[in-house]
């Protein structure tokens, strides 16, 4: 991990769906937040990674960064979340990039780039959150 969670942040962070994919956030660098999951375990049928599994991911690491990027005493919702499916990921575990498009006071948006082990774009995704308490002092 090059860049630890902020302080304020709750130790278990991670959501019982983010526990069941094996989600897990390495860097936390509120320009640029990485998480990587499992491909085994995820899949659809046919032996693909799940494009649900593919959302959970985005959503999770943007989530994230939407949380730290209003700090604490704030709530984040996910609005709009937005993936494109480029290449098949059929084993390893899949490196989501998360970097901020604009941090707003109410709004934030972010680009997630989804990776294979081979650095190889498995997928794109964009997500807008919503901080609602935003104009509240903490």
């Amino acid at each position: 991990m090059t860049t630890p969670p902020p302080a304020w942040l709750p130790d278990g962070i991670s959501s019982p769906l983010d526990d069941k994919l094996g989600v897990r956030i390495t860097d936390w660098n509120p320009d640029r937040l990485v998480a990587t999951m499992p491909v085994a375990g995820n899949e659809q049928p046919f032996g693909l990674l799940h494009g649900g599994a593919t959302c959970t991911l985005a959503e999770t690491i943007g989530s994230t960064a939407a949380a730290v990027g209003a700090g604490p005493d704030r709530q984040v919702v996910g609005i709009e979340l937005n993936v494109s499916y480029l290449r098949a990921a059929t084993s390893g575990v899949v490196t989501a990039v998360c970097t901020p498009v604009r941090r707003g006071r109410t709004l934030s948006t972010f680009l997630i780039d989804v990776t294979d082990e081979q650095g190889r774009q498995t997928a794109t995704a964009r997500l807008t959150c919503m901080t609602p308490n935003a104009s509240k002092k903490g």
